[in-house]
């Protein structure tokens, strides 16, 4: 077996509100990707999908990949990183470009990428992502992947997403202030599907709902492509939240509350359940019926679940999507979200884990890792993914100079 300085390292980071997550995968081209590290850190510095605080944020990326960095026995350089927000907008594009040699070539597949993406946007926007959704040759429609094929004229219709210059500059600033080069950035639902949804899904059509803390990320796909993708500004910190202000107690203990007794469909809250819920400051805790509980919760996932369906219906693929709906982030795993949301879209519905990945699997094995697995799956099958870390026995030096600099910029 070959170590690991003979196979292909590739770095997700994916930066949430509520926390960020830094996964090290190593692989070999047309292999499985092995995870080898991971490391996980509080976000105080987002909200939202956005940057409010950049000492803040850029503390926590530092010690999720140092944890990560830790796990693996690497150096990281640079990272696939998340992106997420209202912030964020979606548009179908096409480009057409003259195949030159007359049999196309992974040259002419990005020239005609390039000339799908050169459409008109505002200066304080930038072209974030862009995926091809299916290529025409000389007329030919519906070919999916054309390198080989001869012909003249190649035509492609493309998936873009732009994203507002500033959101993307205070991400990318963040992680370079971290000492690492930024691969990428992706669209959270984009790295997400890419973690959970099946081939068969795919085809079918299928809508993806990542509900995280401060973002419900959406991306629709049918006949094999992206269709189309959306960050809508609720999440379940806003579950958090309105716990917090119903019953009357500090955030912290709202959030573990949530945690422990929350449930999104209120008859599967049993009439006679009671839990004991902290007061705020030097009052005795009470009792609530966790059923008082669930109503509340129910009624912000039915509010969650109601925009997701408006952004489907107005996204023009409800009737589309045959494979249903799969729900996945750290929100998803609320007791009842899946009931409810049958209830609501009537449609199949699933939960959403991360899939095609060895090794540490059974770590990341969660919605919550869905964006992080993703980002790894999307890097490693990248034109442009290269070994972007390194045995940390042949690089203490960096090591070393990159914890002085990050105890000289924080200290």
């Amino acid at each position: 077996m070959r170590n690991k300085n003979d196979k292909q390292l590739v770095v997700g980071l994916d930066i949430g509100t509520s926390k960020v997550v830094a996964i090290v995968g190593e692989y070999e081209p047309g292999e499985p990707i092995e995870i080898i590290g991971i490391g996980t850190h509080v976000s105080r510095g987002m909200k939202r999908g956005s940057v409010v605080d950049i000492e803040s944020t850029v503390h926590s990326i530092q010690r999720a990949v140092e944890e990560a960095e830790l796990m693996a026995g690497c150096d990281i350089r640079s990272v696939y990183a998340s992106i997420s927000g209202s912030h964020l907008e979606t548009r179908n594009s096409h480009g057409t470009a003259a195949i030159r040699d007359r049999e196309v070539m992974a040259a002419d597949l990005e020239q005609v990428l390039e000339a799908a993406s050169a459409v008109a946007i505002p200066a304080d926007r930038k072209v974030l992502y862009k995926e091809s959704q299916e290529y025409r040759i000389d007329g030919q429609d519906g070919i999916r992947h054309p390198v080989g094929m001869s012909g003249v004229r190649l035509e492609a219709s493309v998936h873009l997403v732009t994203g507002a210059a500033s959101a993307v500059q205070n991400i990318s600033k963040c992680i370079q202030r971290c000492g690492l080069s930024v691969d990428e950035l992706v669209p959270a639902a984009v790295a997400s599907a890419k973690a959970v949804l099946t081939e068969d899904e795919l085809e079918l059509g299928v809508c993806l709902v990542d509900i995280g803390a401060g973002t419900t990320d959406i991306a629709i796909y049918t006949q094999g492509a992206i269709r189309h993708t959306k960050s809508l500004p609720v999440g379940g910190d806003q579950v958090t939240n309105d716990i917090a202000y119903g019953v009357h107690t500090p955030t912290a203990h709202a959030e573990e509350i949530k945690i422990k007794y929350a449930c999104a469909l209120a008859q599967l809250a049993h009439a006679e359940e009671t839990i004991q819920v902290p007061s705020v400051g030097d009052r005795p805790p009470r009792r609530l019926a966790r059923q008082a509980l669930a109503q509340s919760v129910q009624a912000r996932y039915e509010e969650i679940f109601e925009m997701v369906q408006d952004e489907l219906r107005r996204s023009g693929y409800e009737s589309l999507v045959a494979a249903g709906i799969v729900l996945t982030g750290g929100a998803s795993r609320m007791e009842g979200a899946l009931e409810l949301a049958e209830e609501i879209f009537h449609k199949m519905v699933r939960i959403g884990v991360p899939q095609h990945v060895s090794g540490l699997g059974d770590v990341v094995s969660s919605e919550l890792h869905s964006t992080g697995v993703g980002l790894l799956l999307h890097g490693s099958r990248s034109s442009g993914a290269s070994r972007n870390t390194s045995s940390a026995a042949g690089n203490v030096g960096s090591v070393v100079e990159k914890f002085r600099s990050w105890f000289t910029k924080n200290f």
